[in-house]
């Protein structure tokens, strides 16, 4: 009998009235209020402009949730086309399905597009943003909480999370929560990306670099504890690969990164840096108007001052009151 464990949720889903509450889009949309909050303050920190974040989020979400869809649907495509599937079903996001290298590749596409449009460079914003993504998809592995999918092999520890669910081939029992290994994880890869921006003023991409292998470290021994369906490669599963391929990509940006362009943008966003010009010649200009209305008037006043004390000089005559 386990006497500690993680329970699941007797089922994903809430409704309120006719209308669904899905724990799995829930974590996914408080992932991504979680991302645009984190950025905007870095990027207000780095001189740009409130809102911007924002402004690129809004293209780089929707590109991001059809590559994350994308990569799982291809990589999982027999959950979908095979004997006695639904093809309609690759269409319910909401059921869970978000493939993280298709989500980062796809976002960073409608991020550039943002970005362009913004008139910012992409590798600052994503510097900005980096350690967001990273507290997003913490949030985000408990809507893998919700489903009960993404756990690891069997175990008795106190911490195993207990599968019920018997559907697409769930056997119930007690396994390694491995949705919050990743989520601990990925806290831990945003706090690391955070202090090494501040300790190395990480610049021209490289926090964002920072980030994704970080990230792939803690993925590929998190995905090869996992037991669910996977295609596999020499015996490691695909998302092995992936992890190992990305995670030299993003170390070789790094490095070459550090010795082509040393050092951090001077400037993130052009238009903060003329908001602010604009601003301070506002300020300093009225004082000035405001200084020189003054001197004149007192200069007048002293004028009239001294006329009248001559006036009085040349007529010793007390003057009578009226």
């Amino acid at each position: 009998m386990e006497l500690a464990y993680i329970p699941s949720p007797s089922r994903g889903v809430l409704y309120l009235g006719p209308v669904p509450l899905r724990g799995y889009a829930f974590c996914i949309i408080l992932g991504v209020f979680v991302a645009i909050w984190l950025g905007n303050r870095r990027w207000v920190a780095r001189g740009g402009r409130p809102g911007t974040v924002a402004d690129v989020a809004v293209w780089a979400v929707p590109f991001g949730l059809i590559g994350g869809r994308l990569y799982h649907v291809i990589t999982d495509y027999q959950l979908y086309f095979g004997a006695g599937r639904d093809w309609v079903d690759a269409f319910k996001v909401w059921e869970g399905g978000l493939g993280i290298w298709g989500a980062i590749a796809f976002g960073a596409v409608g991020a550039w597009i943002g970005a362009r449009r913004m008139g910012i460079p992409l590798p600052a914003y994503a510097d900005a943003v980096a350690p967001g993504i990273a507290l997003a998809q913490a949030i985000g592995r408990w809507g893998n909480w919700f489903n009960q999918e993404l756990y690891g092999r069997e175990t008795d520890l106190p911490w195993a999370v207990h599968i019920t669910s018997s559907l697409d081939g769930r056997v119930p029992g007690y396994y390694h929560p491995t949705f919050l290994y990743e989520s601990l994880w990925c806290i831990g890869v945003a706090l690391l990306v955070i202090w090494a921006d501040r300790r190395f003023k990480l610049g021209h991409g490289r926090a964002f670099a920072l980030y994704v292998a970080a990230y792939c470290a803690g993925r590929f021994w998190i995905e090869y504890m996992r037991v669910d369906e996977a295609h596999e490669i020499l015996g490691l599963r695909l998302n092995n690969w992936t992890s190992i391929v990305v995670f030299l990509l993003a170390v070789l940006y790094f490095v070459l990164s550090a010795r082509k362009r040393p050092g951090r943008e001077a400037v993130v966003e052009p238009r903060a840096e003329d908001d602010t010009e604009a601003a301070e010649g506002d300020v300093s200009g009225d004082p000035g108007d405001s200084g020189d209305t003054g001197d004149a008037d007192l200069a007048g006043a002293t004028e009239a001052s001294r006329a009248d004390a001559d006036d009085t000089a040349a007529d010793p005559t007390p003057a009578k009151g009226k």
